[in-house]
């Protein structure tokens, strides 16, 4: 008996049926590095990270990339998959997902020119702008052992339980190489037209099908926009699905963009589904289904991009990490429980490539979930937790869950604290969900929220726990004229409690003035909620009509303000930026006309304007406005009273350490607590 359609999302809880499989939903956890891979030891942790996804509902998974030889490592020692003694350990992984009712595919990535180590091999020795080893050029018997060890790792991913793999043929990676006349410059049998450099790929389609029968999920991982120069024209992107899908391909996933292209297409600041109409143009072109996706991270924007007929799953990585019971709690109804993925990629992307375990900003329990536990309470405490930033919010509502009884005091009339602040930033609009996901939890848990409350050491009397998270103030900076009417806090600007004139000096280049700058400099609505605009903005061609690559030149947004971006210290401003996401900022100021000047002393303000020295040269920016963003000091005017008075106290968030905004650090203290309460 067919089951009714789901009620609200009747597309995206539509069973897909693959003819030997049928899936019970459409949502593909897509593949993402998490740093377990990696090692023997941490599979029984990759275990436990997939089978609470699976339990979470996820329709089908596909693990992080492992190489199918030495040759194809992202690094040295990185996962692979290429030898009978290592099944052992997959079947951990696959075992755990299969008991959760769920389905799970390994994806074989080969780095290629990709790879950070010596022994990293191309169809042409050209060498990546990323990286700074050199490939070494496949000879045509190299080729043919490449195609043997995909079709080895397939074979040995059956032998471990998996349900298919996933063949990368995007991002830049080995076979995206192959197809590139961009990185391909052979005159041989794999190299020279685009069947010729399809070839590769194609092939390797072909004998993992011959090697894992009929009854197995392949995934071709398709470069649809590859988004730089001597990338695919689109003709040649229609015609390599259509051979892979003839080659024994079931499922064809979207592929965005290559990891040396100019163009971002994961970040916070990219529009939701900001790529879907690619695919949607694939669609009528192959008859195996189609995954979209790229930054489709709700439920709404999933049914849509399916219910348009754009695609036949869609494709979510990070949002499974912010939430593993995102499809649950859609399925269910429960919409406004949902943890959102607000793309920061702070804990996550940026994690791997700082060779750390991955994790998420607003979940830190992704990929420690055997580490962080929120086990039941057996003893449980009166708590007080001071401050309702996100430090405080994690703390209290983590605790509650537990089954502690929380209040949570918060001075202003609202919580969220500097995310307040962040989430006006243009670009970062998706920090709204994070807001929205704790007042929902303060309600389920049964925190007692008490806003405009500013507590004292006799107010906390009586509770057993006391944890102060109460945040920041900005760091003041002394100049003559510093106070000035015209020279302005950070928080006041963001806050909008202050009038900002059309030329303004903004001392300090971290995160915080970065962020006072897209502020300033955007006029109308951010480009993240416009993706026509964006698209406009940094040369996105999803029609194909310039060139190959689906890029196109940008075009200049406009203008709303001259604005200098000053740093004290010498060297290039914005410079310690998170490393996948600083380039965007540095490169939307640049469209923008913000000046960065490095080396920077502050003389004076005054009615002439702002007085610096740049590199020792003097020089006078005739500016309306100084805006002060040089960092934050902790706000724990509590602690030392409590302390004296023999109070058990924790301190957590800014109010412990003043850093940047730092949200990722603030939640997992906030949670770490709680979970030790």
């Amino acid at each position: 008996m067919t089951a009714a359609p789901h009620p609200r999302f009747p597309h995206l809880f539509a069973p897909l049926d693959l003819g030997f499989v049928t899936l019970r939903n459409r949502v593909l956890m897509g593949s993402m590095h998490t740093g377990l891979e990696d090692h023997a030891r941490d599979f029984p942790k990759l275990a436990a990270y997939f089978a609470e996804r699976a339990e979470g509902g996820v329709g089908l998974m596909v693990t992080g990339g492992f190489a199918p030889n030495v040759r194809g490592w992202l690094k040295p020692l990185s996962g692979t998959l290429s030898m009978p003694w290592q099944v052992r350990r997959h079947r951990q992984v696959t075992s755990a997902v299969h008991a959760n009712g769920g389905r799970i595919c390994l994806q074989i990535l080969h780095a290629g020119r990709y790879g950070y180590h010596p022994l990293q091999v191309a169809p042409s020795a050209i060498k990546a702008p990323i990286n700074p080893f050199s490939p070494k050029a496949l000879s045509a018997s190299g080729v043919e052992r490449q195609i043997r060890a995909f079709a080895r790792s397939a074979k040995l991913a059956r032998e471990a339980g998996y349900d298919g793999v996933e063949v990368m043929g995007s991002e830049g990676y080995l076979l995206n190489q192959f197809t590139a006349s961009r990185t391909n410059k052979r005159s041989d049998a794999w190299g020279g037209d685009a069947t010729k450099r399809m070839r590769f790929a194609v092939e390797i389609v072909r004998r993992i099908r011959e090697a894992c029968g009929p009854d197995f999920i392949v995934i071709y991982r398709l470069s649809m926009l590859d988004l730089v120069d001597g990338g695919l024209a689109w003709d040649e992107v229609v015609q390599q699905a259509q051979a892979v899908e003839a080659a024994g391909a079931t499922i064809i996933n979207t592929g965005i963009g290559w990891h040396e292209a100019r163009v971002p297409t994961i970040a916070t600041s990219v529009p939701r589904a900001a790529f879907v109409d690619v695919t949607a143009r694939l669609k009528p072109h192959v008859s195996v289904p189609l995954v979209a996706t790229n930054r489709i991270n709700m439920p709404d924007v999933a049914e849509r991009v399916l219910a348009s007929g754009a695609a036949d799953m869609v494709s979510m990585a990070r949002p499974l990490l912010a939430d593993p019971r995102w499809v649950a709690k859609a399925r269910d109804g429960r919409v406004d429980e949902i943890n959102t993925c607000i793309a920061c990629n702070q804990a996550c992307l940026d994690h791997v490539f700082e060779n750390k375990r991955a994790s998420c900003l607003v979940n830190p329990r992704a990929c420690h979930e055997t580490e962080l536990v929120y086990a039941p309470t057996s003893a449980p405490k009166r708590v007080a937790v001071v401050g309702a930033g996100v430090a405080g919010l994690a703390c209290a509502t983590v605790a509650a869950q537990r089954g502690h009884t929380v209040t949570l005091f918060e001075a202003t009339d609202d919580i969220g604290g500097q995310f307040n602040l962040a989430r006006r930033i243009p670009g970062k609009e998706e920090f709204n969900e994070t807001i929205r996901y704790y007042r929902r939890r303060i309600e389920l848990d049964g925190v007692d929220l008490r806003v405009s409350s500013r507590v004292d050491d006799a107010t906390l009397t009586g509770f057993d726990r006391v944890v102060l998270a109460t945040g920041v103030v900005p760091r003041p900076v002394e100049f003559p004229g510093h106070d000035d009417p015209r020279v302005l806090r950070y928080d006041d600007v963001l806050a909008g409690r202050v009038a900002v004139g059309p030329r303004v000096a903004i001392v300090g280049a971290g995160g915080i003035g970065c962020d006072v700058a897209e502020f300033l400099a955007h006029e109308g609505v951010s480009p993240s909620l416009d993706i026509d605009a964006w698209r406009r903005e940094w040369g996105v061609d999803v029609d194909y009509t310039d060139v190959p690559g689906g890029l196109r030149a940008p075009e200049k947004p406009p203008v709303a303000r001259a604005i200098w971006l000053l740093q004290r210290s010498a060297g290039k401003p914005g410079a310690r930026l998170a490393k996948t996401t600083g380039w965007i900022h540095r490169a939307s100021l640049k469209t923008r006309g913000v000046q960065a000047l490095g080396g920077v002393q502050y003389v004076r303000f005054d009615d002439a304007g702002f007085h610096i020295t740049v590199d020792g040269e003097p020089r006078t920016l005739e500016v309306d406005n100084v805006v002060i963003c040089a960092g934050q000091l902790s706000n724990n005017p509590l602690e030392a009273p409590l302390r004296a008075a023999g109070r058990d106290v924790q301190v957590i968030g800014g109010a412990d350490v003043a850093a940047e905004l730092d949200a990722k650090r603030a939640i997992a203290q906030g949670s770490r607590v709680a979970a030790a309460l």
